[in-house]
């Protein structure tokens, strides 16, 4: 679930910026998940589909 106080996720210190820069940087989802494994698929997820719904606006 992303917040809508600075767009953290699920009130973790990681923002959905910092996701997506790391995806668009080139890293896998699965080096994302290595490298901050609190973070779960559905997280990363849940990043992309709040970047798409902020797109429409």
């Amino acid at each position: 679930m992303i917040s809508g106080i600075g767009s953290s996720i699920r009130g973790m210190r990681i923002t959905v910026y910092d996701v997506l820069s790391y995806l668009a940087s080139g890293m896998t989802y699965e080096e994302v998940l290595d490298d901050f494994p609190y973070l779960t698929q559905e997280d990363i997820l849940a990043c992309l589909s709040y970047a798409a719904d902020r797109e429409r606006l």
